[in-house]
């Protein structure tokens, strides 16, 4: 049997990078899976990967930002599948720059997408993880979350919410069977990474020394957090909710 048998995912951000990871390994272990993403395009590719591969998937577009969008993107994932019994809450943004360096505008969308995001999407399914009987919210965080880094002033920020707004969901929902946790990734080698990387005078340069500031030597894959993620929404994972769990090649070890 595999370790998601009978499960309904929903992930969001789900149309590349981390996301696209989850979604593609929770349908091979058996869950019924839909990805929701602001583009339409790759969320429909991830769908026809899953399908392609004898699962069931579904897409539909949503802003997390935009509470009536959310609701919307709730309502028909449940009506499509029937029932909701895991949440991976990985849409998100970055920006670059300190508090000086950031606009106001930049500020609200990384706090928009990162942390009201998180909350809008948990808010909307939080019935349907009830009406299944319990479930599992996995946050997709940020080692930002629990150290800071230089000119990632709104990102830490949101991050650090999110790490917070993880623990206070998990005691609220405890009783009710629903368990929140936190992955907490230092760099992974996503799309979003490797266009940063690509800005770089000498890009090689620019990894290494990247790699060079984590004991264990490479970015991230978003496999690597697609396989935490699965043991948080699997059944393995059932006394364990409230936690915020570095995934950071040893970089916070110091």
């Amino acid at each position: 049997m595999t370790r998601l048998s009978g499960k309904v995912a929903l992930i969001t951000g789900g149309g590349t990078g981390i996301g696209r990871a989850c979604a593609l390994l929770f349908a091979r272990e058996g869950a019924r899976v839909a990805v929701t993403g602001q583009r339409p395009e790759p969320l429909a590719t991830v769908a026809r990967e899953i399908q392609a591969a004898g699962g069931q998937a579904y897409s539909v577009s949503c802003d997390v930002s935009k509470a009536e969008q959310v609701k919307k993107a709730i309502d028909a994932v449940v009506a499509h599948f029937g029932v909701l019994h895991v949440l991976v809450n990985n849409a998100g943004v970055l920006h670059v720059g300190s508090v000086e360096e950031t606009s106001e505008e930049e500020w609200d969308r990384v706090i928009d997408v990162d942390l009201k995001g998180t909350f809008l999407v948990s808010r909307a399914a939080l019935p349907a993880l009830r009406k299944a009987g319990g479930g599992s919210i996995v946050n997709i965080g940020s080692v930002l979350g629990l150290v800071g880094m230089k000119k990632r002033a709104a990102y830490t920020a949101a991050k650090g919410g999110v790490t917070l707004l993880t623990k206070a969901m998990a005691l609220d929902h405890a009783q009710e069977k629903i368990r929140v946790n936190c992955i907490c990734p230092a760099i992974v080698e996503t799309e979003l990474v490797q266009r940063i990387l690509a800005r770089a005078p000498d890009v090689p340069a620019a990894r290494r020394m990247r790699e060079e500031q984590l004991p264990v030597g490479r970015l991230g894959q978003p496999e690597d957090v697609a396989a935490l993620a699965l043991f948080l929404a699997s059944e393995e994972s059932s006394w364990l909710t409230g936690a915020a769990i570095p995934l950071d090649g040893g970089l916070t070890a110091y």
